[in-house]
């Protein structure tokens, strides 16, 4: 059996998405762990493997999709199809890179990057059944972004992708889920209620982690994670989903500083 983080790191290296979904799958299936790898030196920022489609465009040309008609709905399937497998790279790195944590936290982003896995395959085939692939419409580079910027700090990495990044989906996704309700799309509902439950551990698992750094490090949680969000994102956008957020880690005070600065 080759050790966990040789066997993350293949993972993560894999182009195909059906190819690495299954790899995530069979390594956090695993009844046992070998750590004896963790001692391999780290290497600087990879980019993942990732199929040649999408192209990958400035956020900014990407049109906006109107869920009143049927090529805004699959638009946006494709587009949470891509933050997904995007999202299995991100988890799969948080857990190859940051070896100098416990191996909980190692088992944990595994865990993460399999439940991601089964959310692309649920959207991937929902593509298929709309007459689509995942690559046929162009999307961003903007969550691997982040991983670039945080790939040298634990801290940094749990506070701005699980609790941005991952968190502002259990903001919007209720609405979105409304949307398509009253458009008549109920199997998309299905499957975005299924994410919508199970980010909220994601974010949860990243809320324990970074506090976890906080103390090792002797930073105070609540202005650290402020910082870095200015830093990296300026204002944040509201509303917030504050029982979700509650229920992922977040604190009443964390939320209520959010709230100022969005106002």
């Amino acid at each position: 059996m080759s050790g966990v983080f040789t066997a993350t790191r293949r993972a993560l290296a894999l182009s195909d998405p059906l190819e690495k979904c299954r790899a995530v799958e069979e390594l956090a299936a695993r009844a046992a762990f070998e750590f004896s790898d963790r001692k391999q030196a780290v290497e600087p920022l990879m980019e993942p493997g990732r199929p040649d489609r999408p192209r990958l465009v400035d956020p900014v040309t990407l049109p906006r999709r109107r869920l009143g008609s049927e090529a805004g709905r699959t638009a946006l399937i494709h587009a949470i199809a891509h933050i997904e497998f995007n999202a299995i790279n991100l988890a799969l790195d948080a857990a190859w890179r940051f070896r100098d944590m416990p191996e909980e936290f190692t088992l944990e982003w595994i865990s993460v990057a399999a439940d991601e896995a089964r959310h692309f395959r649920l959207l991937d085939e929902r593509l298929r059944e709309v007459g689509h692939a995942y690559g046929g419409f162009p999307a961003h580079d903007g969550l691997w972004e982040m991983a670039r910027r945080t790939a040298g700090s634990c801290v940094a990495r749990m506070a701005l992708v699980p609790r941005v990044l991952e968190a502002r989906g259990l903001d919007v996704t209720p609405g979105m889920i409304e949307r398509l309700r009253a458009a008549g799309d109920l199997r998309t509902v299905e499957i975005l209620e299924l994410i919508l439950e199970e980010e909220v551990r994601h974010v949860a698992i990243g809320s324990h982690w970074f506090r976890h750094c906080c103390a090792q490090q002797g930073l105070d949680p609540l202005p650290t994670f402020m910082e870095l969000l200015k830093a990296h994102f300026g204002r944040p956008r509201g509303p917030f989903n504050v029982d979700a957020r509650l229920l992922a880690g977040f604190t009443r005070e964390e939320i209520a500083a959010l709230a100022e600065e969005a106002a």
